[in-house]
């Protein structure tokens, strides 16, 4: 069977969700990158300065980032299982960009049909 997809209840606001996750998304993936970097310099080089400026912001970073993902998906219509899930992908470097990838083209996809059934002339 085919899964249902909900229908979106108005497309600007989805549209300016998805540019706010797709930037937070890209945000998060390079602050992770710069924290595996601050922690390589810190634990193996013995030189604390990157972690000790960059933990806290990419934390600050990494809420905005679960922000956006909720603001997505409750306008997506998605289940909480499903935003948790993209929520996660900010936490395994490298992963950001690849969910950020998957996530945009799905939710484009849907928002071209609904866009497509409000112009589509009613009988």
């Amino acid at each position: 069977m085919s899964e249902q997809v909900p229908p979106v209840l108005d497309v600007p606001p989805a549209r300016k969700a998805l540019m706010f996750f797709r930037v937070m998304a890209i945000l998060v993936g390079i602050g992770l990158l710069v924290l595996c970097l601050g922690m390589v310099l810190k634990y193996v080089y013995d030189k604390p300065g990157l972690s000790e400026f960059w933990d806290q912001k990419h934390g600050l970073l990494y809420m905005v980032y679960v922000f956006a993902t909720f603001s997505l998906g409750s306008k997506m219509g998605w289940g909480l299982g499903r935003m948790v899930a993209v929520m996660l992908a900010g936490v395994v470097p490298f992963l950001s960009f690849w969910a950020e990838v998957k996530v945009a083209r799905e939710v484009e996809g849907v928002l071209a049909a609904a866009d497509a059934q409000v112009a589509l002339p009613r009988d």
